[in-house]
């Protein structure tokens, strides 16, 4: 599967000829400060939890390219109100199908609430299953015990983890949710933004190298195949 990434949280996946985003967050984000938003082309926009840092530019790359957006019953309302039409609610333990494949969203360990501080739902994650391959996007979390259920969802080809440690996992987490999940790849999201998410690359890479697990950090902008 080709993967973009866009700093951060933010990716998108292509899958079945789709663009599939995920958490956008790049106008505020320096690190990247060579993204230009109003050129992201998305079909579906996914969005795990309601913090400034994964929502940010959802509405705006929205209205820009007409992409129906998923998120909580709460980040749904919110949509609605901001002039997004094209919503959808999923919630922890929902599913859909879609043209490209099957969406199952599960619940992450986190905190959720809007720029105001107000209620954002409970924080989710998202297992795709489509003809193009398979993956599990974490969301925000903390390593639990409930990733052990992936694998009655869908058998991941990657998968997507937080690893800037802090607010999320952090490396020896995201390593022990590797293995939970069955994969042996893994695009590392989370790190580097803030000063208290910086990340020691070279020692991430060697303890994922250590446990048999490919780590991936491509640059903000370019594209890998997983």
């Amino acid at each position: 599967m080709k993967i973009t990434y866009y700093g951060h949280s933010c990716f998108s996946v292509l899958a079945k000829g789709k663009q599939i985003l995920f958490d956008p967050y790049i106008t505020e984000n320096t690190l990247a400060k060579n993204v230009n938003v109003d050129e992201i082309k998305a079909d579906y926009i996914f969005i795990s939890h309601a913090h400034f840092d994964h929502i940010n530019d959802a509405v705006r790359i929205a209205k820009n390219t007409g992409a129906k957006v998923l998120g909580n019953f709460e980040i749904y309302n919110w949509l609605l109100k901001n002039g997004i039409e094209n919503a959808h609610p999923i919630n922890p333990g929902g599913k859909y199908e879609f043209d490209f494949g099957t969406v199952k969203c599960v619940v992450a360990q986190h905190s959720s609430s809007f720029f105001d501080g107000s209620y954002g739902g409970i924080a989710s994650g998202f297992v795709l299953t489509t003809k193009d391959g398979n993956f599990y996007y974490s969301g925000d979390t903390a390593l639990t015990l409930d990733m052990k259920l992936i694998l009655k969802w869908t058998q991941p080809d990657f998968a997507v983890f937080p690893i800037g440690d802090g607010l999320t996992m952090g490396v020896e987490e995201a390593i022990e949710a590797a293995k939970m999940v069955g994969v042996n790849k893994v695009l590392g999201v989370h790190y580097d933004t803030f000063g208290f998410i910086v990340l020691d690359h070279q020692k991430a890479e060697e303890a994922f190298e250590k446990a048999g697990i490919n780590l991936y950090l491509p640059k903000i902008g370019s594209t890998i195949e997983l």
